[in-house]
């Protein structure tokens, strides 16, 4: 006898939908599972066993053949658990469920037959929606999570003994309430206060996060780089709900869920020896790395000097595009990857700088450092910051102006950049026709093509200090970019100074 079930599998951050079918026939008792399946789901064979007859079930003892379609789509992970044993109990005569094909089912099976929770339910919910599913059964602990997703009816299941009841119409679950989406900054989390001193610091910092433009800080150790960089998602926006939605499914496809959900924007600070599939993601089979978990939040990292060039370099697509490509053989995945990339880096090995008497490195040990950073992915990076050492007094004095002001004139700022870019856009995400259409003033535009003369500049930095001179107007209120808006942001992008 046959039966069908459907079923989803993870490829990257999407679900891919799978028809399970089984099949049960007179020969040489066996279970087999075909359609390219990694070890997780072969494995389903002994939990699947196991779970039917400790739920009271009877395993039959006939030919099982178990068809993962389509054939050519590798499947991974124990999430085909449930649609497996489901479809094995119709095709044995077992369970009578004529609603079978007009659902679907994920879960891990447990030995006793309870159902585990499993990676990226949002996901597969929203792709069990588009397929035209009228339910999805997920396990228990992941109900909260697919009630993110609108328009299909979620039935959460402990364990494998209810689905008789289930189909019979003798229980039915409580229906879950959605995980709430905090849009806003974390509550109690870092405040930009704690910052003392470094107003050319805090004024970088409010500029980047009212543009989205990525920051480099140099500066020698115990400045205050990393606590500022702890310190930028308090001044950033809130989500707005389709982002947090965005979000929301990257961490659930990386079983981080609960971490993104805990408030604002994501902040990931990778250790300087990631490697690049680490940092963009790869792997296999291809998996979102740290840009990607970024995704609409903050990329740090500290001591840029010390990461791999390899993996530096890799950045340098992500950062144009906002997203991964990652190809394979087989297939091709492209992952989300709109960051803010935040880097901070001491001036040489010693950390002192060569203008420090005390500096005691060699010339070449301070190219050779500082030759980590390509020039390429330096063009990248909109503004930097030289960071001094803060004076006694300014440590000691009165704290900096708090994260909710500053929040506030950069929600203005994004406010102005949706109205004239669209929802969700800000200047950094400008493409070079909308950078080379601002308004600028005559004396502005004169400044700009003098120093891209003088300095040689190429064409991406042009364009990047329009971005940034736009920012900054509308940090201003001005509607259009006046002299004193482009000397700040050309001030910005300077890289001889420090």
């Amino acid at each position: 006898m046959l039966a069908t079930a459907h079923t989803f599998t993870l490829d990257g951050i999407s679900a891919r939908p799978v028809r399970v079918e089984v099949d049960v026939h007179r020969g040489l008792p066996g279970f087999q599972i075909v359609g390219l399946p990694d070890a997780a789901v072969r494995e389903a064979r002994e939990r699947v066993r196991a779970a039917l007859s400790n739920c009271g079930f009877e395993f039959p003892l006939r030919r099982i053949v178990v068809n993962l379609a389509p054939a050519s789509l590798r499947k991974a992970g124990p999430g085909m658990d449930l649609a497996i044993a489901a479809a094995l109990l119709t095709a044995s005569g077992q369970l009578e469920w004529e609603g079978l094909a007009r659902v679907a089912l994920v879960g891990e099976l447990a030995l006793d037959g309870s159902i585990r929770s499993v990676n990226g339910a949002l996901a597969i919910a929203e792709a069990a929606r588009e397929g035209g599913a009228e339910a999805i059964l997920v396990p228990t602990e992941n109900g909260s999570e697919a009630a993110l997703a609108e328009g299909i009816d979620i039935v959460p299941v402990d364990s494998l003994a209810r689905l008789p009841a289930l189909v019979g119409g003798e229980w039915e679950p409580p229906r879950p309430d959605a995980l709430p989406l905090r849009l806003g900054s974390k509550p109690g989390g870092p405040d930009l206060a704690d910052l003392r001193g470094q107003p050319h610091l805090r004024h970088a910092l409010e500029v980047a996060a009212a543009g989205g433009h990525s920051l480099l800080m140099i500066g020698p150790p115990g400045a205050g780089k990393s606590l500022a960089a702890s310190r930028l998602p308090s001044i950033l926006p809130p989500l707005a709900t389709v982002e947090a939605l965005e979000v929301a499914r990257i961490a659930s496809a990386c079983g981080r869920l609960g971490e993104s959900l805990s408030g604002g924007r994501p902040f990931r600070a990778p250790h300087h020896t990631i490697s690049p599939a680490g940092l963009i993601g790869g792997g296999a089979p291809p998996r979102p790395g740290e840009a990607t978990l970024a995704h609409r939040g903050v990329l740090f990292l500290d001591e840029l000097c010390e990461f791999r060039r390899d993996a530096l370099e890799a950045l340098r697509a992500p950062l144009e595009t906002g997203e991964v490509s990652i190809s394979r053989a087989s297939s091709q995945r492209t992952l989300p990857c709109r960051f803010m990339l935040v880097a901070a880096a001491n001036p040489c090995p010693c950390g002192r700088g060569e203008a420090d008497p005390d500096c005691s490195c060699a010339p070449i040990a301070v190219q050779r450092y500082q030759g980590r950073l390509s020039g390429a992915l330096a063009d990248r990076i909109d503004i930097l910051a030289a960071v001094r050492q803060p004076s006694a007094a300014e440590i000691g004095g009165a704290p900096g102006e708090a994260s909710a002001d500053v929040r506030g004139r950069v929600c203005v700022a994004r406010e102005r950049q949706e109205r004239r870019l669209g929802l969700g856009r800000c200047n950094a995400e400008m493409t070079p026709a909308e950078a080379r259409e601002c308004a600028l003033d005559n004396e502005a535009a004169a400044l700009l093509a003098e120093l891209y003369a003088r300095q040689r500049l190429s064409g991406r930095a042009h364009d990047r200090a329009l971005r940034l001179a736009q920012t900054i107007a509308d940090l201003d209120g001005a509607e259009t970019i006046g002299p004193e808006q482009m000397a700040q942001a050309l001030q910005l992008r300077r890289r001889d100074r420090g």
